[in-house]
């Protein structure tokens, strides 16, 4: 443990992976203040259009419970099965995430989680303060001036140590990159997405199925929706930022609801305020950030997406982030020094942000296309016939990712592995009637030792 003669830390961003770090680091002892550049979110009205529901998983769930807050989460949670795909014709299809009810995810409003991480770290002891944006960092003096957009006055701090969970547009990481070049790179996706709701049955009851998230793939777009816990549905469209159809081409929302008409029309009927939501809603941008180093010695060190931010299409964004707050935790325990936690911390870590962000990348193509073609099905029924007679050898990509805690580093190597397996075994086949059984075995036996965790 850390021997300091002050013992406190500053977390730049109070949402959610900035209230679990407060949580687990108040535990240990540590003095934590808190600034957020919003206002409170338990008592102001929450930013909508921006959040894009969150699917929290195993990773997720296992930070939770070792803050000794998952109880309070889980109340508000909705159990997500799987995928409800919506073809273009046809009745949907359940495609399920695991073998059973044991293997889900849980849908969440980043409000509620939000919310209630933030009422349980002042309940362990940290500090917060809202109307706080950084504004300046001087590191060598240790001080640091936040501004308060409401009145434009500013707020000076003497600082040990800044730990940034400001997001993706991190005002931290921008400071520590004037003062140290982090090599700062970030990948926009040429696609955006806009958010819309599907409001409950007027006796609060969910209009579709509530446990699974609903994906309608058309290709090169898609729309997806997750369920809230009072019956609502938040849906996300993406889209291409250019071509037909694309942002460029619907802007208004009388043109919104033409695309849905022709594209989505069974969800078309489930969104009454269309018109109005589109034109409230800004589109977001989906980007990867990629860093060198997340840390400046002792003095600061960034995580979750203000150090790695990632396309939201494995919903892993969140998971990751609360995996690193429980990184950090551990390592501030272990090492001696700040300079040695964080440096352990970013060799712990940066392998595995940059698996998933490779992982989610790929997912994104997944949903939209793939999901409704034949030869990526007889795959998936390969896949769980496979599962089914190794279960510890060949562990489906999605399980390792969402189920178990397997470094998404080791789980991207595996699925690698796995994928030419599948395509192997399955080329010039509809069916799996004509599999050759004992040679794939010696196959999976040769290239897949047993995976830790797996069962």
């Amino acid at each position: 443990m850390i021997a300091t003669p002050s013992r406190s830390l500053s977390i730049i961003g109070a949402g959610l992976a900035g209230s679990l770090l407060a949580i687990l680091l108040s535990r240990q002892g540590w003095r934590i203040t808190l600034y957020e550049r919003r206002g409170d979110p338990r008592i102001s009205d929450y930013e909508s259009g921006r959040s894009i529901n969150l699917a929290l998983a195993e990773r997720g769930r296992n930070a939770l419970r070792q803050a000794g807050v998952e109880d309070a989460v889980m109340a508000k949670a909705v159990m997500m099965r799987g995928r409800m795909v919506h073809p273009r014709q046809g009745e949907p299809q359940l495609q399920r995430y695991g073998r059973d009810d044991s293997e889900v995810i849980w849908s969440i409003h980043r409000k509620d989680l939000n919310t209630t991480l933030l009422q349980l770290a002042e309940d362990a002891g940290a500090q917060v303060h809202f109307h706080r944006r950084l504004h300046t960092v001087d590191f060598d003096a240790g001080y640091a001036r936040f501004i308060d957009d409401r009145d434009d006055q500013p707020h000076d701090i003497r600082f040990d140590t800044l730990i940034g969970a400001d997001g993706a547009g991190s005002a931290l990481r921008a400071a520590m990159n004037r003062k140290q070049p982090l090599d700062e790179r970030i990948e926009f996706l040429d696609h955006s997405y806009k958010e819309l709701e599907i409001p409950p049955t007027a006796d609060g009851g969910f209009r579709i199925e509530a446990n699974a998230l609903h994906i309608w793939p058309r290709g090169h777009y898609m729309c997806i929706a997750l369920p809230n816990d009072e019956g609502t549905f938040t849906v996300t469209l993406f889209l291409p930022n250019t071509g037909e159809p694309s942002f460029a081409t619907t802007t208004t929302g009388a043109e919104a609801e033409a695309l849905f008409a022709r594209d989505f029309p069974d969800a078309l009927a489930l969104i009454p305020n269309l018109r109005r939501d589109w034109e409230e809603h800004p589109p977001g941008l989906l980007g990867t950030l990629h860093l060198t180093h997340w840390h400046l010695q002792g003095r600061a060190v960034l995580l979750g997406d203000a150090a790695h931010a990632m396309v939201p299409f494995h919903g892993q964004g969140m998971n990751c982030a609360f995996e690193d707050c429980v990184a950090l935790a551990g390592h501030l325990l272990a090492q001696d020094s700040l300079a040695a936690a964080f440096a352990a911390f970013e060799a712990d870590r940066k392998p595995n942000a940059e698996a998933i962000q490779q992982m989610a990348l790929e997912n994104y193509l997944e949903m939209r296309d793939r999901v409704a073609d034949p030869a990526f099905l007889l795959q998936r029924e390969l896949e769980q016939a496979l599962q089914a007679r190794w279960p510890t050898r060949f562990v489906p990509h999605y399980t390792m990712v969402t189920f178990l805690h397997t470094p998404y580093a080791v789980a991207l190597a595996r699925t690698d592995l796995q994928r030419r397996i599948l395509e192997d075994a399955t080329a010039g086949h509809d069916s799996l009637d004509h599999i050759d059984w004992p040679a794939l075995e010696r196959i999976v036996h040769a290239q897949l030792p047993v995976l830790e965790g797996a069962h």
